[in-house]
């Protein structure tokens, strides 16, 4: 028989169930935190595997000058090709031991290319000797080697196409990483990288210690991986929640990736320093932009003073704080030795070596503003925004650095000359420099502060073009022969026109004087108003704005007498755009900054060839260029001949609005042109004319440009006949006096009088006095 339990003990079996609730609670909310923290698991498992193994970031349109082409006979000084060595980042050396280097010996250098992917093949990275005489490349040969008939360097970085964020980087695999700065990145801010799984308790250990002893924070305990987490996925909020999160996603990140995929990432999403608006990302930037080098090329001093700045890179800024970045780089160094990286001997060799950083961020985004902004706007046709900002497009463009750097100079010392004038502190300014042959642009000034960004005068500014139109008015009186020569006799005299509006136009020379009886060249050579606005009724104001379209003018502008005088408004490029086609023999090739693209992976996109269309006669643009020779040597651009040799051939033309609003000049030689505005933004009068103000620029930047002179064949169409000096007649190459003037076929004069005799002196007076001149 069973004895009943008595009631004490059911008692005290009841006490116990009910004195422990909470344990039941606690399984409970045990079993619910699991959950949760598995869900949240699993979402930030989802977070790592989408961004990491997807499209990890979105890479700028990087933006490349055009490459310098090397071959015997070219015109390229030896000063100007070390100043382009120096933009490019290479070293002085005295052999050259590998890429980027080059060793100078009088006339002679050599250099170790780089080597690069351009659109339509590779460059090797090559050794290769120059030599230089004179102004020429005389020599061109593999060092050690047979000669070569051309060898192309890499071309400039000059910007980049940014995102809305203004994140830049130079996207780079880890086996084009030097292993030394892999080793020291490792070494100083993660030892056990290739041992922890993504957090590393021994690191944080240590950490504390070093820190503790020291009495400085000296090292941090994160790893590489949490770093990366931080920098990639997260905020810089400090809390210990955010450090949570790091330290699982770090733990997540290395179970599914490799310690070198996820090195590689570090290497490229680091950040490393700040340019105004633009993040310096990853040490394939950070390369360039400090040292101007590649980072195949880094030296161990340069290398310690990147790994360094990964701690503070604003604190630790080379340019603006030297003395602590050198203080931190040598820090790194005395790590590296202490642990075997290197030797004491290496560590101490780099330890004496300057900091050696650049001036100033090579691939500045605002070194080249304006022809910057050209080639937004060119690309803009044919790409969506996201395609430029994010896909990492390589823009190979026209783009000359040394022909910019001649503009910029050239513009700001003559406005610094021209500064004791009243009101020259006002004066804004646009250039465009072109080569007329292929229609590429090659230099663009958009402000008198060429480096600074913002309204480009060159593309933007448009204002009356004054004098610069009249070429386009003998043009178009050229055109037809039986009518109009270069000897033609025009009258130089005030007169009116009464518009279809009933007002009066009653135009004046600029000296207010009337010149007579002169040859039609002689009114283009001295700028005549009078003499010009008659020719321009005569053809015919329509006939005249035809022309001024054929030329390259898009623009519509009403058929009132006062275009032929300049009335009109173009900015410097469309101005450049006409003025081409007069250097061109009368072919219009449209101007364009952009030669070729390639993806990011290097594979061609698209190409912008040159296009040409004859769109004039040969044979009357010969004899306008004729006379637009004439300007330089016999009027408003004469002085240019006062810095310039005489025997280097030019041409081009002054131009002044009313009350010397806007100063202008456009004028070529074989194979450059260059357009010149002047002027204040709020269109008030200026203390220059075209030939006290945008003429003395362009002097001085044919000057340091050195222009091939002009040399267009002579067409079929156009024969040389001997004249009379004083009176235009045929005359023979044996007479005194006689002169030679180019003709279309069948519009030369017949032979005139025998040598000696003389026509009435009033009619031939001007002309005689302008060929003295």
């Amino acid at each position: 028989m069973t004895r009943p339990k008595s009631p004490r003990t059911r008692s005290k079996r009841r006490k116990t169930r009910g004195s422990r609730p909470w344990l039941g609670w606690a399984v409970k909310l045990g079993l619910v935190g699991l959950v949760v923290f598995a869900g949240f698991a699993v979402y930030l498992d989802a977070v790592v595997q989408e961004k990491f193994s997807g499209k990890r970031w979105t890479v700028p349109a990087k933006v490349y000058a055009r490459p310098l082409e090397l071959f015997v006979g070219e015109k390229l000084s030896k000063s100007d090709f070390l100043k382009e060595l120096d933009a490019l980042g290479y070293r002085r050396e005295n052999s050259v031991s590998g890429p980027g280097a080059v060793s100078v010996n009088g006339n002679s250098i050599n250099l170790y290319s780089r080597g690069f992917q351009f659109y339509e093949s590779a460059e090797p990275s090559q050794k290769v000797n120059v030599r230089f005489s004179g102004d020429y490349v005389a020599g061109l040969s593999q060092v050690g080697g047979g000669k070569l008939s051309v060898a192309r360097l890499e071309p400039l970085l000059i910007g980049g196409l940014y995102p809305a964020h203004q994140e830049d980087r130079v996207l780079v695999k880890l086996d084009q990483v030097p292993p030394t700065l892999i080793q020291t990145l490792v070494a100083v801010e993660d030892r056990d990288f290739f041992e922890h799984h993504g957090v590393s308790p021994k690191s944080i250990a240590r950490a504390v210690w070093v820190n503790a002893s020291s009495g400085a924070l000296r090292q941090g305990g994160s790893t590489l991986t949490q770093q990366l987490v931080k920098n990639f996925y997260l905020t810089n909020e400090r809390s210990l929640t955010r450090k949570a999160t790091e330290a699982m996603m770090a733990l997540l990140l290395e179970l599914h990736y490799d310690k070198n995929e996820i090195l590689e990432a570090y290497f490229n999403e680091v950040f490393l320093g700040q340019d105004g608006n633009r993040a310096i990302h990853g040490f394939g930037l950070a390369s360039q932009y400090f040292f101007s080098q590649p980072i195949a090329e880094l030296k161990l001093d340069q290398m310690a003073l990147l790994v360094g700045m990964v701690k503070g890179p604003t604190y630790y800024n080379p340019r603006r704080h030297p003395e602590r970045a050198t203080v931190r780089r040598n820090l790194i160094l005395d790590m590296l030795a202490e642990q075997g990286v290197v030797s004491v001997e290496e560590a101490t060799a780099a330890k004496a070596r300057p900091l050696g950083v650049t001036s100033k961020g090579s691939m500045a985004n605002s070194s080249f503003p304006a022809f910057l902004d050209l080639v937004k706007r060119q690309l803009r046709e044919d790409y969506k925004e996201a395609d430029l900002t994010e896909e990492g497009l390589r823009i190979f463009t026209s783009f000359d650095p040394i022909m910019q750097i001649k503009a910029e100079e050239s513009l700001t010392g003559t406005l610094k000359r021209l500064s004791g004038r009243k009101g020259v502190d006002q004066v804004e300014a646009g250039m465009v420099v072109t080569n007329p042959e292929t229609g590429e642009v090659q230099a663009l000034i958009g402000s008198r502060q060429p480096g600074y960004a913002g309204f480009n005068r060159a593309l933007d500014a448009v204002r009356p073009i004054g004098s610069l139109v009249k070429p386009a008015v003998y043009l178009t009186a050229l055109e037809r022969p039986s009518e109009y020569t270069l000897t033609t006799m025009m009258e130089d005299k005030a007169f009116s026109v009464k518009g279809q509006d009933g007002q009066v136009w009653s135009p004046q020379n600029y000296d207010r004087k009337s010149h007579g009886r002169i040859y039609l060249y002689q009114g283009l050579v001295n700028s005549y108003n009078l003499s010009t606005a008659k020719l321009g009724l005569q053809v015919g104001v329509p006939n005249v704005l035809k022309t001024l379209q054929r030329l390259g003018m898009q623009r519509e502008w009403p058929a009132y007498p006062s275009m032929l005088l300049g009335a009109g408004s173009l900015s410097p490029m469309e101005v450049a755009d006409m003025y081409s086609t007069l250097a061109n023999g009368g072919f219009n090739t449209p101007l364009r900054g952009i030669r070729s693209v390639l993806t990011a992976e290097g594979e061609p996109l698209k190409r912008y060839p040159y296009k040409i269309q004859q769109r004039f006669d040969p044979g009357a643009i010969y004899l306008l260029q004729n006379a637009m020779q004439r300007v330089m040597r016999e009027g408003t651009g004469r002085s240019v001949y006062n810095q310039l040799p005489r025997s280097l051939n030019l041409a081009g033309k002054t131009g002044t609005s009313n009350d010397s609003r806007d100063s202008w000049f456009a004028g070529f030689g074989q194979d450059l042109l260059a357009v010149v505005w002047l002027g204040r933004d709020d269109n008030g009068p200026t203390p220059l004319t075209g030939a006290t103000g945008a003429l003395q620029v362009w002097t001085s930047f044919m000057a340091k440009a050195d222009p091939l002179p002009l040399d267009m064949p002579q067409p079929d169409n156009v024969v040389q006949a001997w004249v009379d000096p004083k009176t235009g007649q045929g005359s023979d190459s044996s007479c005194p006096g006689a002169v030679q003037m180019p003709y279309i076929r069948g519009s030369e004069p017949v032979a005139g009088s025998a040598c000696g005799i003389q026509a009435p002196v009033d009619s031939v007076m001007d002309w005689v006095r302008g060929w003295i001149e």
